[in-house]
């Protein structure tokens, strides 16, 4: 990432909360944000995430707690007294005014004179790789244009702080990993300090420095998209981020075992952990035939039965019941140097899973 702009500020959220009668819609949360970071709040529907956001951007007043960007606290203050810029998930945008004059809205709140708005205009209209769209009407517009003016109005007044509410949902999914793409690499370029809402965990991870999860109003963990890929706090955080299989395991003074079997960990979790869990990522195991690997310091061999293959066009997905009884899944990638290696249903399998991908998780969050 470039270093951040003049302009870019750092956020504090300290011990936020949000109450709606007895539900906690946000409740105690707190963490920062690095000037010119883009950090997305990522989690399911009614995680908080989209509250939060409301409270940072002066739409919502939250019940306890403080929220400061650089030295300001700025709980008390109007949202158009903030200094940020915000995308909606409708785009907000008014049918009624060209591409030019939406984007010229902010400027013309803050007396910025006429010929000062039109060179903004022009600038930021390049920014989005939309030049000589100003005298287009909103209606003729595409989703992908509508959210790129919607953006370029955010950003024209040069906001120390930008938030997007779900951004792309309205997007079909192409042209969602699209915008994706082109909204981290303007992010790079201009620098600003970002806040981007989302349940979509691909995005997440795409277009983030650092991903905050949310569950039932609560931060479950913030961490680098790798990180929290890699090294999740717990099941829900494994569960949401990618697909995952999870198979109980015990505790023994050798070690953790799964069945009679000893595991070798990359990593073994918190001692103190209850009901811990062996994660399984689809893509890092691999099948083989019976006996053809065998289980060493390196790696782990589970046996099973494999119960069903899903064609999915660039890989399959195939379900297998390993011999203690726990299903789990495997992602085998679509090639046609693979197919040797492709069970029916019904077939005796060994699933290979490499020391380095073998990581424990809590049943708890």
């Amino acid at each position: 990432m470039t270093s951040a702009a003049p302009t870019a500020l750092p956020g504090y959220i300290s011990a936020l909360s949000k109450y709606y009668g007895a539900f906690r819609a946000v409740d105690d949360v707190s963490f920062e944000i690095a000037a010119g970071e883009f950090l997305t709040l990522l989690g399911p529907s009614g995680s908080g995430k989209t509250t939060l956001l409301m409270m940072l951007a002066g739409f919502a007043r939250p019940n306890a707690g403080s929220v400061r960007l650089g030295d300001r606290e700025v709980i008390h203050l109007p949202p158009h007294k903030r200094d940020i810029g915000m995308v909606f998930q409708n785009y907000a945008l008014f049918p009624h005014m060209s591409v030019g004059e939406n984007i010229a809205y902010p400027l013309k709140l803050r007396s910025v004179g006429r010929a000062e708005r039109e060179e903004r205009v022009r600038r930021v209209l390049d920014l989005v790789q939309l030049s000589g769209y100003a005298e287009r009407r909103i209606t003729e517009l595409s989703g992908g244009q509508r959210q790129r003016i919607a953006l370029a109005r955010a950003i024209v007044f040069e906001p120390r702080i930008l938030l997007m509410d779900e951004p792309l949902s309205a997007l079909d999914k192409q042209l969602r990993e699209t915008m994706q793409i082109e909204i981290r690499r303007l992010h790079d370029r201009l620098g600003m300090t970002t806040i981007s809402v989302t349940h979509d965990q691909r995005e997440a991870l795409t277009m983030s420095d650092r991903v905050a999860v949310f569950s039932r109003g609560r931060l479950a963990q913030v961490a680098t998209p790798s990180d929290l890929y890699e090294k999740p706090a717990n099941r829900f955080i494994a569960d949401f981020i990618g697909e995952s299989s999870f198979i109980p395991v015990r505790r023994t003074p050798e070690g953790l075992v799964y069945g009679d079997q000893l595991l070798r960990l990359a990593d073994a979790g918190d001692g103190a952990q209850a009901d811990p869990l062996l994660m399984l990522r689809p893509e890092r195991l691999s099948i083989v035939r019976p006996g053809q690997v065998a289980c060493d310091e390196k790696r782990n061999v589970f046996s099973g039965l494999a119960q069903s293959v899903v064609f999915q066009g660039e890989s399959l997905l195939i379900e297998v019941r390993l011999d203690p009884g726990d299903v789990v899944l495997v992602r085998q990638s679509n090639r046609a140097g693979e197919a040797a290696n492709r069970p029916g249903a019904g077939e005796r399998v060994d699933l290979v899973l490499d020391r380095p991908d073998a990581r424990i998780v809590s049943a708890e969050g």
